[in-house]
């Protein structure tokens, strides 16, 4: 019977030359901190960034290793090695990458396609979880009573109009 080691991502990484992930981890039950280094093949600036962090992601050699790590920062260590094999400094791919995984507030999502609505909704779980306080934080406190300021007066919308009218 073999155990199962379990693996704990402390920081992920990308090294363009040559072109490999590199995972800083601990094993779960050793103090020690070690690096991997995941070389990267067949990519090129043409190369699709989702399919390859999949693809790396479910390896068998690398899986145990990557259960820490998201898939969306794979992705994003993906495009910018893209961007650096098309030419881009890290400061652009970086930037582009930015605009692409921003969520516009003005946007209307009921006229996304499924894909790009999935990937909307990827992002704002991320973010969620990223900023949600959990029992274990420092600074988490149990029941948050707020008041609201009330310098103009409310608006009222219709819907919640007395109607005369019984439905």
């Amino acid at each position: 019977a073999r155990t199962v080691m379990t693996y704990i991502a402390k920081k992920c990484g990308i090294c363009f030359q040559p072109p490999s992930i590199i995972l800083i981890y601990r094993e779960d039950n050793k103090d020690k901190t070690r690096q991997r280094i995941m070389p990267v093949r067949n990519f090129s600036k043409f190369s699709d960034c989702g399919l390859a962090a999949e693809q790396l992601k479910n390896n068998p050699q690398h899986k145990a290793y990557l259960e820490g790590v998201s898939l969306r920062q794979l992705k994003k260590l993906y495009s910018l090695l893209k961007g650096h094999l098309g030419g881009e400094s890290l400061a652009e791919s970086l930037e582009k990458f930015r605009q692409e995984e921003a969520i516009d507030p003005e946007e209307d999502m009921n006229k996304l396609d499924d894909k790009e609505l999935a990937k909307r909704k990827s992002i704002m779980d991320e973010l969620f979880e990223k900023n949600r306080k959990k029992k274990d934080d420092p600074d988490f406190i149990y029941d948050i009573e707020v008041e609201f300021p009330q310098d103009e007066q409310l608006e009222s919308c219709g819907w919640d109009m007395e109607s005369g009218e019984e439905i």
